[in-house]
């Protein structure tokens, strides 16, 4: 019998970050055997420097991995060969030469996230490749708070169930953020991929005033992918859902165009916690 092993799917916002260090003070047991970050490669330099603090806070008693599937960003810019089969692409909008417009299939999450994350998991957990057990030998802790309650999932493997602490403490994002704060610890940054279109338009000013070199890299993707989308001839491509050019977007109001923050249904619980 496989032994089980305990992993935190670390995704680095405030979910995510508030169940490690919950964790850490051994408020939620038993101990994670490790915590697990699936790098895209396209986050915002806050999340990035948000993580490294995690990693050196010397608070966690557990190691913190960071695997890679490659850089989503540059295979989205044709500095690296895009990806044989399935391409890894997030959920852009289209505005379609025939006057149908319509959002493109999300394919970036499995691919840069749940994916490596499940390579992983089974390498740690010593199952072969193609091999098959019915043994439970994984534990994954999502940080899926209480009222995102909506995107919790069941495992897709034999060998490896979810599980949803801060659900099972009955904690609100809210309620995370005064966990940190009573414990001294600094506010997480949104974790999502600079250029990915679930946002709001209050989480695009968001990221445009406190990150302008993560916004300003989100026009450039924007304006690539225009007509560089690969796989996509149905027409032009865009990151907001207006169909406008991001730098030409009016963000004054958190709902303009009826774009809602879309992460609580579509990003499998994995992406934005």
């Amino acid at each position: 019998m496989l032994p089980m092993i305990t992993v935190i799917s670390l995704g680095a916002g405030v979910q995510s970050t508030t169940m490690t260090l919950m964790a850490a003070h051994g408020e939620l047991t038993p101990m994670p055997d490790c915590a697990i970050f699936a790098d895209t490669g396209a986050e915002p330099g806050t999340v990035y420097e948000h993580l490294r603090w995690l990693i050196s806070s010397n608070v966690l008693p557990f190691p913190v991995h960071i695997i890679s599937a490659g850089n989503l960003r540059d295979e989205l810019m044709g500095t690296i060969p895009a990806r044989k089969g399935n391409y890894g692409r997030p959920p852009f909008f289209v505005e379609g030469k025939d006057g149908q417009h319509g959002i493109l299939q999300r394919q970036c999450t499995r691919h840069y996230k749940v994916d490596p994350l499940r390579r992983v998991q089974r390498e740690m957990a010593g199952i072969k490749p193609r091999a098959r057990t019915k043994t439970i030998a994984v534990e994954v802790w999502i940080g899926i708070s209480l009222d995102e309650a909506t995107r919790m999932k069941p495992s897709r493997d034999r060998w490896s169930r979810n599980r949803w602490p801060l659900i099972e403490r009955r904690m609100s994002r809210f309620d995370c953020l005064n966990w940190l704060k009573r414990n001294g610890y600094p506010t997480p940054p949104k974790s999502a991929c600079t250029f990915c279109p679930y946002r709001s338009d209050a989480g695009w000013r968001a990221l445009r005033d406190s990150d302008p070199a993560a916004f300003a890299d989100a026009i450039t993707v924007d304006n690539h992918v225009r007509f560089n989308m690969p796989r996509v001839d149905k027409g032009k491509v865009f990151v907001h859902r207006s169909l406008k050019p991001l730098d030409q977007v009016d963000l004054s109001t958190a709902e303009e165009w009826g774009q809602l923050d879309l992460f609580n249904d579509e990003c499998e619980g994995m992406c934005g916690v």
